[in-house]
């Protein structure tokens, strides 16, 4: 393996905030945030908006993802009535 061409290949903590989910890895991303991890030890942490966790299609449960009301909009322009 040439060296000095390779990205630094370390633990990360990757974190679910909407499910409380967090695991340990090895990767290259990196963070400026930080969390002690259950070993004690220190590790640069990644906030994840959607994980195995908290996906649907692994919980099974469907989440409304619609919640600034862009289908009320919609109808309310082209006049259009909830479906019934």
């Amino acid at each position: 393996m040439k060296s000095g061409i390779h990205p630094s290949y370390h633990y990360v903590v990757y974190r679910d905030r909407s499910a409380g989910f967090s695991f340990l890895t090895r990767s290259t991303a990196t963070s400026d945030r930080t969390v002690e991890w259950e070993d004690g030890n220190t590790y640069p942490v990644l906030d994840v908006e959607i994980s195995a966790a908290s996906h649907p299609f692994w919980t099974g449960k469907q989440r409304l993802l619609d919640t600034a009301g862009r289908v009320e909009k919609f109808r309310a322009k082209y006049g259009l009535t909830t479906p019934q």
